[in-house]
């Protein structure tokens, strides 16, 4: 089911035939550095992409016919939405991220009546970190030791949150 077009992109639901554009994307390690999962295997793509086909929080990035990113938007409250991006190394610092995002938020905010996005950034994400302040999205707040390191339990990451307003969006 198509989201939304852009001038390059669809944004659909994935299909549990997009598993072998997302092992692209999944089992990469430096594009899933940041992920809260080690990088999968590519018979566990198989799997992830029966469960992102059934998912309401997670979204397909497609260009032509191939899946390059992978969008998560999930609903919080009082009216917070949290939106999440991974995308092929391939096709990164192409703009195609920001295309969508922007189509995206701007989706958020008009059709599901978004009142605000937020994305929780790794301090140390700076293409992401980047990327949310091209999008309009300010920084609220560095969290410090938020989330368990994915490599060693004993240390804990730090985050920032970005966000942006349904009055903040430049529609």
């Amino acid at each position: 089911m198509e989201i939304l077009k852009t001038e390059r992109l669809t944004v659909r639901k994935f299909r549990a035939e997009d598993h072998e554009d997302m092992a692209e994307i999944l089992t990469d390690d430096e594009v899933t550095f940041f992920e809260p999962y080690p990088a999968f295997t590519k018979e566990a793509c198989v799997k992830e992409a029966e469960n992102f086909e059934k998912s309401d929080e997670f979204f397909a990035v497609v260009l032509g016919d191939k899946v390059i990113g992978k969008i998560y938007f999930s609903k919080r409250n009082f009216g917070t939405w949290e939106i999440g991006y991974t995308f092929n190394k391939s096709y990164q610092g192409k703009g195609y991220a920001a295309e969508c995002l922007k189509a995206f938020m701007g989706y958020g905010f008009d059709k599901l009546g978004a009142r605000r996005i937020i994305a929780e950034i790794d301090t140390r994400n700076t293409k992401s970190e980047n990327l949310a302040k091209r999008l309009g999205m300010r920084k609220e707040a560095e969290h410090r030791e938020i989330y368990p390191d994915k490599f060693d339990n004993t240390k804990f990451n730090d985050f920032y949150l970005y966000a942006m307003l349904s009055s903040e969006y430049k529609r």
